[in-house]
């Protein structure tokens, strides 16, 4: 990919803190994003005017397989049914700038709603999914202001998280 370093440094300047704080943050970032990048249909979707404003990625999953391992008993059946009734789409990140996070968050305009829709609706996706570590609330907060529902909520049950926050997201959310 031969934007990497663009969109680590997007990453960096986005996730706050220092210059310090930017640089510790980046390398963990990349590396991630660089294992997504090798699953199956991983795509990427970025928003640019003349400059990189945002981005989102992810890739499809079904109900099983190598990306659901270590959540036995943290996921119950309503997330796994909702996924025989057609594909997940496990979002992994969506990184835009503060103020988008912050600002005008439930507008159907917001940058990242529109990032998060395009890509769903992309993949003929039948529900989001995204992992969220359980110490990083003002993420789940943020997320959730975007439509992201915690898996527990309109049926879909979940257990003890373990390390993370299972969320989910309707398409034309």
């Amino acid at each position: 990919m031969d934007r990497l370093q663009e969109l680590g440094d997007l990453y960096a300047e986005t996730s706050g803190g220092d210059p310090w704080a930017w640089n510790q943050a980046r390398g963990p970032f990349l590396g991630h994003l660089t294992a997504d990048t090798r699953r199956p249909g991983f795509s990427l979707l970025i928003a640019e005017t003349t400059a990189l404003t945002g981005y989102a990625y992810g890739f499809p999953t079904g109900g099983s397989g190598p990306w659901w391992a270590g959540f036995d008993g943290h996921v119950r059946g309503g997330l796994l049914r909702r996924a025989a009734s057609g594909p997940l789409f496990v979002v992994s990140g969506i990184v835009v700038p503060p103020r988008v996070r912050r600002e005008y968050r439930d507008h159907v305009w917001n940058l990242a709603r529109r990032l998060q829709r395009r890509l769903l609706a992309d993949h003929g996706a039948a529900l989001g999914v995204a992992l969220v570590d359980v110490r990083d609330g003002r993420t789940v907060e943020t997320m959730r202001s975007w439509g992201w529902r915690y898996a527990g909520d309109d049926g879909l049950q979940a257990v003890s998280p373990g390390p993370f926050r299972i969320l989910a997201l309707a398409p034309g959310t």
